[in-house]
This record gives structure tokens, C-alpha cells and sequence, in this order.
């Protein structure tokens, strides 16, 4: 991925907006939440202000004129310029082309699962499965009361749904092997927290692991 000059996300939303058309902060912030894109870019607008003279700073935007009604403060108009509009168009082409390694907080909380006793794990993504279908149920009837607008329009909740349902599979599907006990692994991490439980330190776990106690499995995955 290339380095860019202005990296937030927001900033392509906000180039975005201007391709289309000049606009002022607010109106900017007013479009993107209509059209339900907070569910896709964080947007915040404390931040969009920093964004905004970012992108003024590197070309990509300029002012297109000012505004003042009767006695309200002064609103500044700003329009993409012809370097903003390649910048918004390689960034695109690049977001939607190149797969990117993200770090989403379930990863790493996978990533150090062992450090939970089986049972508590396991209830614990049935939980996460329970708030995942919560939210798919949710979003069906979004998506039934915005059946009028045309699926190219709603490719990115169309997206969302798909990560959702597969991130549910997933996921029940972890907490049925460890319910069943049939998760490669599980007899040493069950063994392990018995013996946590029984006010067993790590220290001395660590050495009954090396001298095989859990198996030459755990001996490899955790003296490496």
C-alpha cells in the first residue's frame, strides 16, 4: 500500500463529498451520516476539521468561497482540485484492490484464548454469537426498509452482513468443539487451569510443561 500524504479514512470520504460538489463542513458531515456511512468510516467532527486543513495543506482541496447569513459566523465553501481527484481515485483503486492485514480486537483475543478456562472461553463466544445475531437480525430490517434503493448503493452493508455471518460461524462453531471437548489441545488446557485453580504458579507449571507433564504439544508451544 502507498504512503499517503493524508491517511484517515475521512479524508477520502471528504473527497468523496467534494467530487461531487463544493461543500462546507457541516454539509459534508450531514451527507455522510444520511447515507448511513458512519457505519462504514469513523467520523467525528472535531476531527474533520484537522482533516479538512490536511488536505488543504497537500492541494487536495481548496476554498471555493465564503458565506455569512445575517449574523452567523462565517461558512468557508471548499472544492476538490484536480490533484484531490487523482489522490481520491488511487486511493480507491487501491482500498478496493489490495488486501490489507487488519488487526480487529476478536484476533487478538483468539490469539491468547489459552489464558481462559475452557468453559468460560466457550461461554463466552456463545455470548459473542448471541450479540452477532442480535446485530444480523437488526440489519435485515434496515435492510428491509431500504429495499427502494439500488444495491450498488449498499455494497458495503451488503459486505458487513457477509463478514458477520461468516464471523458467526465461526464462532459457534469454536464454542461447540470446546463444549464437546473435541478442540485439538483441549486436555492440557483443561489441565492447565485445574491446576491454576488449585494455587499451582506459573513458574512451577512452566517446569512440568518442559519436563512433558502436558505432553510434547504444549512443551513446543510454550517453552519455544
Amino acid at each position: 500500500m502507498a504512503k499517503r500524504a493524508v491517511s484517515n479514512p475521512l479524508a477520502l470520504a471528504v473527497l468523496a463529498c467534494l467530487w461531487e460538489r463544493p461543500m462546507y463542513p457541516y454539509e459534508m458531515t450531514t451527507t455522510m451520516k444520511e447515507r448511513g456511512k458512519e457505519d462504514s468510516i469513523r467520523l467525528n467532527f472535531g476531527s474533520l476539521y484537522a482533516v479538512i486543513k490536511s488536505l488543504e495543506k497537500h492541494g487536495f482541496i481548496e476554498v471555493a468561497q465564503t458565506e455569512r447569513e445575517g449574523n452567523r459566523p462565517e461558512r468557508v465553501v471548499y472544492a476538490i482540485t484536480p490533484a484531490g481527484r487523482q489522490e481520491a481515485e488511487e486511493w480507491l483503486r487501491e482500498l478496493v484492490e489490495i488486501p490489507v492485514k487488519e488487526y480487529p480486537a476478536i484476533e487478538t483475543g483468539l490469539s491468547l484464548l489459552p489464558m481462559l478456562p475452557p468453559d468460560v472461553a466457550a461461554d463466552l463466544l456463545e455470548r459473542r454469537r448471541d450479540r452477532i445475531d442480535a446485530d444480523i437480525a437488526g440489519r435485515r430490517i434496515l435492510l428491509a426498509e431500504a429495499s427502494g434503493l439500488p444495491e450498488l448503493f449498499m455494497v458495503e452493508f451488503h459486505y458487513r452482513m457477509a463478514v458477520l455471518q461468516a464471523e458467526r460461524t465461526f464462532v459457534a462453531d469454536l464454542a461447540a468443539r470446546i463444549r464437546d471437548r473435541s478442540i485439538g489441545g483441549y486436555d492440557w488446557w483443561e489441565q492447565l487451569h485445574v491446576l491454576l485453580g488449585q494455587g499451582i504458579g506459573m513458574e512451577e507449571l512452566r517446569e512440568r510443561i518442559a519436563a512433558g507433564a502436558f505432553g510434547e504439544e504444549a512443551a513446543d508451544l510454550f517453552l519455544s
